[in-house]
């Protein structure tokens, strides 16, 4: 009897660590599927399609001048001022201060996880754009103008990648899914701030997007960072 009930109990230990390396990997593959090939795969469509054809998409004017019907001069000073926080206004400070604390609370690792992903993504971003050199839209004259490349968009990279970071280093505490909601509504801001001012094609915003979720989750994946809550 002795024999079998440790044989038994070796077999529940065997069978329950199978269970949580299944479990686990099929997160991970999960994981890898939705966060970083998914994304990939469709950025690298629409960057091929870029390469490729210079014209863009079908879609891309039909929703630039559907967003510019709705123009009104409150509207460009609103836009005007609102975009600037998707970098220089809003991005870059917040990060200096998480930065900051998580410098002082000593989270070495969230901190090369935070800093890592925020500077490979502008790296990224410079690096397409000068590689696939797509001239902004240029439909009507834009309140706020920009003379660089347009794919991807800084903008809309700069306010994903800084969200997506937040929320996988928050993931499972209370704040998440609040820095989720709040950081979504704040990502289609700055997205919408790029369309309706017309210095980006809508391919250019979601192509930005994309790279930034596939870099941060891909990051997350090789650092392992630390999470705030702890």
């Amino acid at each position: 009897m002795k024999q079998a009930s440790v044989r038994d109990r070796f077999k529940s230990l065997f069978g329950y660590v199978k269970a949580l390396l299944i479990g686990h990997y099929r997160s991970l593959l999960l994981l890898l599927l939705l966060g970083v090939f998914f994304p990939l795969q469709i950025f690298g469509e629409l960057a091929e399609e870029v390469w490729e054809n210079e014209g863009g998409f079908p879609w891309d004017e039909p929703i630039l001048l559907g967003i510019h019907a709705t123009a009104t001069p409150q509207l460009d000073t609103f836009a005007s001022y609102l975009t600037q926080l998707g970098v220089g206004w809003g991005v870059a400070p917040a990060s200096i201060v998480i930065a900051l604390v998580l410098w002082r609370r000593h989270h070495w690792r969230s901190l090369v996880y935070f800093l890592t992903t925020l500077i490979g993504s502008a790296i990224i971003n410079v690096s397409a754009k000068l590689l696939l050199q797509r001239v902004r839209p240029n439909l009507w004259e834009s309140p706020a103008p920009e003379y660089d490349y347009g794919f991807p968009s800084g903008h809309a990279m700069s306010s994903m990648t800084f969200v997506a970071a937040l929320v996988i280093l928050l993931w499972g505490s209370r704040w998440n899914w609040l820095v989720a909601a709040l950081g979504g509504l704040f990502v289609l801001a700055i997205g919408w701030t790029r369309l309706y001012l017309g210095v980006h094609y809508p391919s250019d915003i979601v192509a930005g997007w994309l790279a930034s979720i596939a870099w941060a989750v891909g990051v997350a994946l090789l650092i392992k960072p630390r999470l705030l809550k702890n």
